[in-house]
C-alpha cells in the first residue's frame, strides 16, 4: 500500500514540475515578446515637455522606443531631445508646430511622412484649460484656440494617421481627456465640453475599429501637478488644492494604451473619487453649484 502511494506521490510530483518549468517557459516568452514589442516602436506624442508630456516621452524611452516630439517651443523641443538621447539612447525627432492653427496636423503628418517616420503609437496629449466665466471674462480667441488644440488637432491628426493604422492592421491610439468629461463645468464651460467630446469620440473610434489591429483609448485623469493649473488660472482654486504627480497617471494611461482599453481613470484623491461616481445620480443643479464653488478663483484659501 505504502509503495503504491509513493508511486502516485512521485508521478504527481513529476506532472506538477512539469506544469512549473512549462508556466515558466510561457511568461519567458510572453516577457521576451513583450520587450521586442515596445523596442523601436515610434511614438508621437504632442506637448510633449509639458509635465503629462514629459512623462509620456521617458516612460515610452525607458523601454527602448523611438519618439517624435511634438511642441510650440523648438528650443524647448530640442532640450527634451538632447536629454532623451542622452539618458535613453534612442532615435529622437522633433517637429515644432502650433496646433491651435489650422494646418498643424496636416503638417505633422507631411513633415513624418517625408522623413519616413513610421508612427505606431499616436498619443493626443496637447491641451488646455482656463478659468472664468464664458459670457464676461473669457475671450473669443481664447475659447476658440482651446477648441482648436483640443479637439480639431487630435481629431484631425487621427483622420490622418487611422487609415494607415488600419492599412497596415496595427497602431495604438492614446487620447488625453479628462474626468470633467463626466460633467458640466461652469467656469470652465468649453473646456469640459471639448473633454467631454475627446472622450466620446474615441469611445466611437474604439467601436468603430473593433477587429483591425487598431485601438483608441481615452485618458482620464483628474488635477495634476502640471503647467495646465497654471496656465488656465486655476491654481488657486479648490479644484487644485489636491493635485497629483503625473507620473502615475503617464503610467497608467501609457499602459492602458497598451492594452487597448476603452477608458483610463486615474490621478483622483478620495474624495473625487466618492463625488465622480456619484456624479451620474447627483440632482443636476446642486452638482453644478457644487463644481462652480471649486472652480472660484481664490476659492482654495476660503
Amino acid at each position: 500500500m505504502w509503495h503504491k502511494l509513493m508511486i502516485i506521490w512521485r508521478i504527481m510530483m513529476f506532472i506538477l514540475k512539469c506544469c512549473l518549468v512549462i508556466l515558466l517557459l510561457s511568461v519567458k516568452c510572453k516577457v521576451g515578446k513583450g520587450n521586442v514589442i515596445m523596442k523601436n516602436k515610434v511614438a508621437l506624442i504632442t506637448g510633449s515637455y509639458g509635465g503629462l508630456g514629459t512623462c509620456f516621452a521617458n516612460i515610452h524611452a525607458s523601454k527602448g522606443g523611438e519618439l517624435i516630439l511634438v511642441g510650440r517651443n523648438q528650443s524647448k523641443l530640442d532640450r527634451q531631445k538632447k536629454e532623451i538621447e542622452k539618458k535613453y539612447e534612442v532615435i529622437v525627432h522633433t517637429i515644432a508646430v502650433d496646433l491651435s492653427k489650422l494646418d498643424a496636423a496636416e503638417k505633422i503628418y507631411n513633415t513624418c511622412r517625408e522623413n519616413g517616420w513610421t508612427v505606431d503609437y499616436l498619443i493626443n496629449n496637447a491641451g488646455f484649460g482656463g478659468q472664468g466665466d464664458f459670457t464676461r471674462d473669457r475671450s473669443m480667441s481664447q475659447d476658440m484656440s482651446m477648441i482648436a488644440v483640443n479637439i480639431e488637432a487630435p481629431t484631425r491628426l487621427c483622420k490622418l494617421f487611422l487609415p494607415d493604422f488600419v492599412k497596415r492592421g496595427s497602431g495604438k491610439v492614446l487620447n488625453v481627456s479628462s474626468t470633467a468629461a463626466i460633467i458640466p463645468g461652469p467656469l470652465q464651460a468649453v473646456y469640459y465640453g471639448t473633454k467631454s467630446y475627446v472622450t466620446s469620440w474615441s469611445n466611437s473610434l474604439w467601436r468603430e475599429l473593433k477587429g483591425t489591429g487598431v485601438t483608441v483609448t481615452a485618458l482620464m485623469p483628474g488635477a495634476m501637478e502640471t503647467g495646465f493649473a497654471k496656465t488656465g488660472g486655476l491654481q488657486d482654486t479648490k479644484l487644485f488644492s489636491n493635485a497629483v504627480s503625473p507620473d502615475t497617471v503617464a503610467r497608467d494611461g501609457y499602459n492602458g494604451m497598451l492594452s487597448g482599453k476603452l477608458n483610463v481613470i486615474s490621478g483622483l484623491p478620495g474624495w473625487q473619487k466618492i463625488f465622480m461616481s456619484l456624479a451620474p445620480i447627483m440632482p443636476k443643479k446642486a452638482m453644478l453649484d457644487f463644481v462652480y464653488s471649486q472652480q472660484i478663483a481664490g476659492s482654495a484659501k476660503k
